[in-house]
């Protein structure tokens, strides 16, 4: 069974009828709903309010939201007020700066009465890209895997944190994509998933991960060190948002935890991402904005009750004060090395990667 038929498809860009359509992703996993976006308004918020997750899909997203502000208006002027409030959405997420400033670019360089219908190509192009993007970058991890699996002559354990797998892009996903692709080779693997609090993102991993027939187990956050710390886990692999310069990397809330813990227990720590992901103009990660997001985050949770009902609860004192960081900086340090849809490279040759990708 190939792995890459079981999930549902997290957005849908048509050229021809000019529609786009995204799997809302706060129903998962238990209801499995599409939102059709009218405007650049909506597509903003749909990356905003986590309709949409994961900074290859939330570029995709941000590119058909061009499309859908050419609709309105082809006149340059209102194409930079579209551009900046979709670029506002998610600050952390360079994959959405790179996928609209790149639609703008194009599409300020062309007559007005050819924008409209260059956006909607230009946003299917880039869709399509980021498929591509994710094969060529599952090849590259499933080498490290079997690799490994090779070294150890037993199943491998991998953990992985938030989700950068299929619902995060629009194929295999980033840090899962090697992960299918081994699985599917015939690889023993099982996939330890950190829940991922507040937004539970790994609870997605796992379901996503269980229809596609890979062994999983859904872990509590601060189980990962100890796991670490007995011998039970010979890899990890997360995605990113954006990654500096110099490899300084951001990622969800809680992988820097993870990244000293595996350096602790020298266990290789890897990051999945492609050439969108990296910002050559932040030259650290002190240069990478950290999005603040609400604290009803972290003081309700939604979930299926006893009878089967949807339902959200508080889990604090209503009023209790809180801060939610969305994203940490791992230090390039504890990076064994980045897996991209160009290769894998150390921190130290990024440089190369940078010179190589033309940015």
């Amino acid at each position: 069974m190939s792995v890459e038929s079981n999930s549902p498809y997290t957005v849908f860009i048509d050229e021809a009828e000019r529609r786009v359509a995204v799997l809302d992703q706060r129903l998962l996993p238990h209801r499995v709903e599409y939102v059709d976006l009218k405007n650049a308004q909506e597509a903003a918020e749909a990356i905003r309010d986590m309709t949409v997750r994961g900074a290859p899909l939330i570029g995709v997203t941000g590119a058909a939201g061009m499309a859908l502000a050419a609709d309105e208006s082809t006149e340059t002027g209102f194409l930079i007020e579209a551009a900046n409030l979709l670029k506002s959405a998610r600050p952390t997420a360079v994959n959405l700066n790179w996928a609209v400033d790149f639609m703008l670019k194009r599409l300020k360089g062309m007559e007005p009465d050819r924008r409209r219908k260059a956006a909607w190509h230009l946003a299917a192009e880039i869709c399509e890209q980021e498929r591509s993007m994710s094969i060529r970058l599952a090849k590259h991890a499933q080498t490290i895997i079997e690799a490994l699996y090779l070294k150890l002559g037993r199943p491998l354990n991998i953990l992985t944190h938030c989700n950068a797998g299929k619902l995060a892009t629009v194929e295999l996903g980033t840090a899962t994509a090697g992960i299918y692709t081994a699985f599917e080779a015939g690889i023993p693997l099982t996939v330890y998933a950190d829940e991922t609090r507040p937004r539970l993102q790994g609870t997605l991993t796992a379901w996503e991960l269980k229809a596609a027939g890979v062994p999983v187990c859904l872990i509590a956050d601060n189980a990962g060190g100890e796991l670490m710390r007995e011998g039970g886990i010979d890899l990890v692999i997360v995605g990113a948002d954006r990654i500096a310069a110099n490899g300084d990397t951001a990622n969800k809330i809680g992988t820097y935890l993870k990244a000293l813990a595996a350096a602790d227990n020298q266990i290789p720590f890897y990051v999945a991402a492609p050439i969108s992901t990296f910002d050559w103009t932040a030259k650290s990660g002190g240069d990478i904005p950290i999005e603040n997001r609400s604290g009803d985050e972290i003081r309700w949770v939604r979930g299926i009750d006893k009878h089967g009902h949807e339902t959200e609860v508080c889990i604090t004192d209503p009023g209790i004060a809180t801060v939610n960081p969305g994203f940490d900086v791992t230090p390039a340090r504890l990076i064994t090395g980045f897996i991209t849809d160009r290769g894998v490279f150390v921190p130290e040759d990024l440089k190369d990667l940078r010179v190589n990708s033309h940015v």
